[in-house]
């Protein structure tokens, strides 16, 4: 008999089957008693998910904020008076004082030495890696190193590095876990050419799958003569980030994914060391002691100033702290307990899924368990017959029952590609000739190389009801069987679109 397809994920939890379910749970993962402050967070600071009658899975989209972080921002708003800090009146070096008091404060919370690091404050972590693209001195000779599972931002570095010359190498790799292939890294690692700028650039961990890549690579990298850029944007939401311990070359940050607001502000925290070799190739306001027009001629300003174009989000900066020390107060070890007993369970229960002639319901994409991954888990519906139903589709019918998927390919073609098993064959055909293709031709020659997948993150303060009501859902889908509608053909006709929107910047 097929299951019914209709849920209420709006009502409270009280049912014999939910409670049992819970305490199943609790007794495969007693940890997550451990960590019952978050669900005290969560019925006071975001109150609005409740009221909202709202499941929020799109942790690594962005983080949500607590209402004590507006309160105590607007409190210091409403209380002082702060004036662009690029000058010396009494405004201006109160705000002075306090954008260098959030600089401090960052080093402070990723424990890294101010003798060794810098941050320069950027509008988010895609800024901080940008401007290591146009910075770094590539040219003729070079290296610039990264894996398949990368973010947009970081793929885009190749081409700086290929404008000015410089061997662009990709590390692939391996189904099923999607992690990143060893010999194959232990091979690129050791082609870093002796006296050249060599840029290896990784996540810590992996937007799409949620798999963690070894840290030791930073020094074993280093080790064999790369410069070595850690994506952090990911990874620093739940896990800590010890700068003491580890000694990446640069790392990019967007806050908003930690504490969710503000949004607008990242930064890219540097070794100093490092910083020396970078080379603006313009110069703005903010960014300069002094310009000459007559003279033809610039000083730029020594330090991260140097380096954050134009007036920093001077207003929004305080708040950085205020999310830092929030989230300090409840503890990255809690929160990641939290997180990896959901993922845990929610893995579980997901690929347990059968169809009544015992195929599966999702195919999961990256590790089954939580050894070395985060709580990013991404999958695609299939029906009785194993025909794939459209993330896109599968979003927007949790979009009717009030869950907060994302599908896409998360901007992490790479890992999307390795996972769908799409191949060069498959997307050549897509960039021949692009130059001379109207945009009605190149949606004709992508339809079906870009379906991606459909992702659920766990954060903060999700609860193990968040997750019995994605899994509940998700039970929807057995013995479901694909069937086209006029709705679905046009959904499937803007694929292209609706990813575009699903897709996220870090």
């Amino acid at each position: 008999m097929e299951r019914s397809n209709v849920i209420n994920p709006n009502a409270r939890y009280c049912s014999s089957e939910f409670e049992a379910a819970f305490e199943a749970f609790r007794g495969n993962y007693p940890a997550y008693d451990s960590t019952h402050k978050l669900d005290e967070l969560r019925a006071t600071e975001y109150t609005r998910l409740d009221r909202e009658h709202h499941v929020y899975l799109d942790y690594t989209g962005g983080g949500l904020y607590a209402e004590c972080q507006l309160r105590e921002h607007v409190a210091l708003l409403s209380n002082e008076v702060f004036g662009n800090p690029h000058s010396k009146n009494l405004t201006s070096m109160n705000m002075t004082q306090r954008v260098e008091q959030v600089r401090r404060y960052v080093l402070k919370y990723f424990n890294a030495s101010p003798d060794e690091y810098m941050v320069i404050f950027t509008q988010n972590s895609t800024g901080a890696l940008k401007l290591i693209g146009e910075s770094y001195p590539f040219k003729e000779g070079d290296h610039y190193l990264l894996t398949f599972d990368n973010h947009n931002s970081v793929n885009g570095i190749r081409e700086y590095a290929r404008l000015k010359g410089a061997a662009v190498t990709y590390v692939p790799m391996l189904p099923p876990e999607l992690r990143v292939d060893p010999a194959a890294m232990a091979k690129a690692l050791d082609c870093a050419k002796r006296g050249a700028n060599n840029l290896f650039a990784y996540p810590a961990q992996s937007n799409f799958t949620g798999v963690q890549h070894p840290l030791e690579w930073i020094a074993l990298a280093q080790s064999k003569g790369w410069d070595v850029l850690l994506d952090a944007a990911s990874f620093a939401p739940t896990n800590k980030l010890d700068l003491s311990r580890w000694h990446p070359d640069f790392v990019g940050i967007s806050f908003y994914k930690i504490f969710g607001y503000p949004t607008g502000i990242g930064c890219l925290i540097a070794r100093k060391q490092a910083v020396e070799k970078l080379h603006r190739p313009w110069y703005a306001g903010g960014t300069i002691t002094f310009s000459s027009v007559v003279g033809d001629g610039h000083y730029l300003t020594p330090g991260a100033a140097g380096f954050e174009d134009g007036t920093v989000n001077y207003l929004g900066l305080p708040a950085v702290e205020f999310g830092l020390k929030y989230v300090e107060s409840i503890g990255m070890d809690l929160i990641h307990t939290r997180v990896m007993c959901l993922t845990g369970w929610l893995i579980n229960q997901l690929i347990g899924l059968r169809h009544s002639n015992g195929r599966p319901v999702i195919r999961l994409y990256g590790p089954a368990n939580t050894y070395m991954r985060g709580g990013t888990i991404q999958v695609n519906f299939f029906d009785p017959n194993g025909d794939m139903i459209d993330c896109n589709v599968v979003e927007a019918m949790a979009n009717d029952v009030r869950i907060s998927l994302r599908a896409g390919c998360h901007c992490n073609p790479g890992a999307r590609e390795i996972a769908l098993g799409l191949t060069k064959d498959d997307l050549l055909p897509c960039f021949n000739n692009k130059d001379n293709l109207t945009f009605e031709q190149f949606l004709a020659l992508i339809e079906g190389k870009t379906t991606g997948a459909l992702r659920a993150s766990i954060g903060l303060v999700t609860t193990f009801t968040d997750v019995y009501k994605y899994m509940q859902f998700a039970e929807t889908f057995v013995d479901r069987v694909a069937v086209s509608s006029p709705k679905t053909e046009q959904m499937s006709a803007n694929t292209f679109n609706s990813q575009r929107a699903g897709d996220e910047v870090n």
